[in-house]
């Protein structure tokens, strides 16, 4: 996929309805289309032409038996434009999943190909021979930066309202903001002692276990009266009509088919990526889900020795629409592009020398 081709809002919808049902006629599409784009047989043809020409999406078969279907390397990786897939309501979006999908897991492995592995490791840097050989001063100024900039913006992506540099304040001078409640500065505090933890301990987290996990979760949510361990009780996510599973005992099996199916990942980046969806995809606890959640893959980025994740630049709504996505159609396209590109933001930002 090529993020500079242009489409319109017809292309668009059709490379989406191609993306969550292939294998349909140019009549099936047209009739798809018709409640929002009533189209004529030599437009829709143009326009899959013009799909087909700039890889977006594919035809198969010939004459009356010819059908359209999405470009894809791997099954959860069909290209959605977020633009369009969210221009409806969540009541309005179709055919997309309510429930936590039990067969995803063997869907996950491979969301990061061995092409793009090999690119990655060109450029990869040590996390350690970098801070190594940093002077003391210089490192302890660059981890205070990327903490505080970790904290705010997990933070933020949660809803809370400190700026940058409130939250510099706040962990620096341990003064809290005027006007701010004092359970937004218990959640930018907590990020940074989760993160303090990672630092001491990050070569424990090179297997995801229900004890980090829960560690984890634990120091995030302190004094935010979050309970604990896995939730008993169902609940909802704004946004969507998908439904985690609200059963204790579905959850935790869940849980553990997760943490099997990470441990089972060898490479570090797609360990940590599939951490971080997953732990969100499933709601575990009653809140502090994706917080934990990304502080969980930060954890096994550094116990590999690849640099930790601050999600500074991401578009906070570009990354719930994301994450949306994943939920109601189990696709990965953006989750893996926005945590590549934050990944690489990482590296070539933090710690350096």
């Amino acid at each position: 996929m090529n993020e500079t081709t242009i489409l319109n809002s017809r292309q668009k919808t059709i490379v989406n309805i191609l993306a969550l049902q292939s294998d349909l006629s140019r009549e099936q599409i047209a009739e798809k289309l018709s409640s929002m784009f009533p189209v004529s047989k030599a437009t829709l043809a143009r326009d899959l032409s013009y799909l087909i020409k700039n890889s977006l999406i594919a035809i198969r078969g010939r004459g009356p038996s010819t059908v359209y279907q999405a470009k894809r390397l791997h099954s959860l990786l069909t290209y959605v434009n977020l633009e369009q897939y969210f221009t409806l309501e969540p009541d309005e979006r179709k055919d997309t999943l309510k429930s936590f999908s039990k067969n995803i897991f063997g869907k996950l492995p491979g969301t990061i190909t061995i092409e793009e592995r090999q690119e990655l490791d060109k450029v990869f840097r040590s996390f350690i021979d970098v801070t190594n050989n940093l002077d003391p001063t210089i490192f302890h100024r660059e981890l205070e930066r990327y903490m505080i900039e970790l904290s705010w913006k997990s933070s933020k992506i949660e809803g809370n309202t400190y700026t940058l540099l409130e939250t510099e304040t706040l962990i620096r001078q341990g003064q809290e903001a005027a006007g701010k409640t004092r359970a937004e500065a218990s959640m930018i505090l907590n990020h940074k002692d989760a993160f303090k933890t990672i630092l001491a301990h990050r070569k424990e987290f090179t297997k995801l276990a229900v004890t980090n996990l829960f560690e984890l979760h634990n120091i995030l949510t302190k004094n935010l009266s979050i309970g604990s361990g896995i939730r008993k009780q169902a609940v909802g996510i704004t946004g969507t009509t998908y439904l985690p599973l609200g059963n204790e005992f579905e959850i935790r099996e869940a849980l553990e088919r997760t943490i099997d199916t990470v441990n089972s990942t060898s490479y570090p980046l797609e360990k940590a990526m599939l951490t971080s969806v997953m732990i969100a995809y499933l709601q575990p606890f009653t809140d502090g889900n994706k917080r934990t959640a990304r502080m969980m893959a930060n954890a096994q980025l550094m116990a590999y020795d690849y640099f930790p994740l601050s999600y500074r630049s991401v578009d906070e709504n570009e990354y719930k629409e994301a994450l949306i996505l994943f939920y109601e159609t189990n696709n990965l396209y953006h989750v893996k592009r926005l945590f590549l590109e934050q990944y690489k933001f990482a590296r070539k930002t933090y710690f350096i020398s």
